[in-house]
């Protein structure tokens, strides 16, 4: 559609953007409503992450995305923080009120445990959970799954002393465990989850046995470039339900188009067709 001099503006930060499937996943809403307005992808050096979160409002942008490597920084760049941005200790999603400040918050673990319900709805919280990783994302899957009510979550990290630190920040449900028992920690758990980036495309592999994992655990890795990883092609070969991240991307989206468009979005089948082309 053609953009007017009123079109609404919003976009994703990160370093290197040009990978993001969010602008595929906005552009397709905006079409799809006839919204006059633009999602563009934005790419911010860290040491520029500042001054482009201060332009947002100069430019009439109605706020904005965070990928990697920002969520973290800019936590201490928003005048006003949501209770999940503030626990979690990331922000993912940014408003700019009338005033100009900037609001921050982080639908990453709605984005995750929406997508968990939606592929894998007979998934239950009784059972211990396997989380790889200890980033920014495995902050918010941790998060989710703590309110979610799962009791018992295993944290394994190549780096154990991060695995340990975020545990103590999550709480006593969380309990870290050294990288090289990851495979011996997936006994009697129900959900495995990946918030590495091993097994991204260009990135090194995801070396992980699932002997031990029971036949009806579910196994969800966040990456999405490739849709099929190799986690995800070994999960299947098992008969696991396998889940990949692009429905996660896809989910954490909805609240920010709402807060900066003005109109809810749906999670379809086919923008989930459209977002994936070319994966």
């Amino acid at each position: 559609m053609i953009l007017t001099g009123a079109a609404r503006l919003a976009g994703v930060m990160g370093w290197p953007v040009a990978h993001s499937r969010s602008p595929r996943i906005h552009g397709y809403w905006l079409e799809e409503k006839e919204i006059d307005a633009a999602y563009l992808p934005l790419a911010v050096r860290p040491e520029r992450l500042d001054a482009a979160l201060a332009a947002l409002p100069a430019l009439g942008f109605r706020g904005c995305n965070l990928t990697a490597p920002h969520k973290e920084a800019a936590l201490a760049r928003m005048d006003t923080l949501s209770e999940t941005a503030h626990r979690i200790g990331a922000v993912n999603t940014v408003t700019v009120g009338d005033d100009g400040a900037l609001h921050g918050d982080n639908t990453d673990g709605y984005g995750f445990i929406s997508h968990l319900r939606q592929e894998a709805p007979g998934w239950g919280t009784g059972v211990p959970v396997a989380v790889l990783g200890a980033g920014g994302a495995a902050r918010a899957v941790l998060d989710a799954l703590s309110a979610a009510g799962v009791s018992e979550i295993r944290l394994l990290n190549r780096t154990g002393e991060r695995a340990a630190a975020l545990a103590e920040e999550a709480g006593e449900t969380v309990w870290p465990l050294p990288w090289d028992q990851r495979t011996h920690a997936l006994a009697d758990c129900g959900l495995l989850v990946n918030t590495t980036q091993l097994g991204q495309a260009g990135k090194p592999a995801l070396d992980l046995a699932l002997d031990r994992l029971p036949a009806d655990a579910v196994v969800y890795d966040l990456v999405y470039a490739p849709l099929e990883t190799d986690l995800l092609k070994a999960a299947r070969a098992r008969g696991h339900v396998a889940v990949d991240g692009l429905g996660m991307l896809i989910h954490q989206a909805r609240p920010g188009f709402a807060a900066w468009f003005g109109a809810e979005a749906e999670a379809t089948a086919a923008l989930r067709s459209f977002a994936a082309e070319g994966l």
